[in-house]
């Protein structure tokens, strides 16, 4: 069906979906998908939980090292997505 969200759609929609920006009508395709893929419903679980961990943590409590590291994992991710 043409209306049907794909996974890739879904990861993309995945930030907007937990902050409700979305119209009823894209949640909804989110829903209807999540409820018929076990691998985005287990995807948006992941990050609920880690949003929710992370979300526990302060500047203090991460390293400089692991700050460098996950800066360096975050530019080599985002030159990825641009090829």
């Amino acid at each position: 069906m043409a209306n049907e969200l794909t996974c890739r759609e879904l990861v993309e929609l995945v930030t907007d979906y937990f902050e409700n920006a979305l119209s009823e009508t894209e949640r909804a395709r989110v829903r209807e998908h999540l409820a018929s893929c076990d691998g985005c419903d287990t995807y948006v679980e992941q990050m609920r939980q880690t949003i929710q961990t992370l979300g526990k943590l302060e500047e203090k409590d991460v390293s400089p090292e692991a700050e460098e590291k996950l800066r360096r994992v975050f530019w080599k991710w985002k030159d990825e997505q641009g090829k």
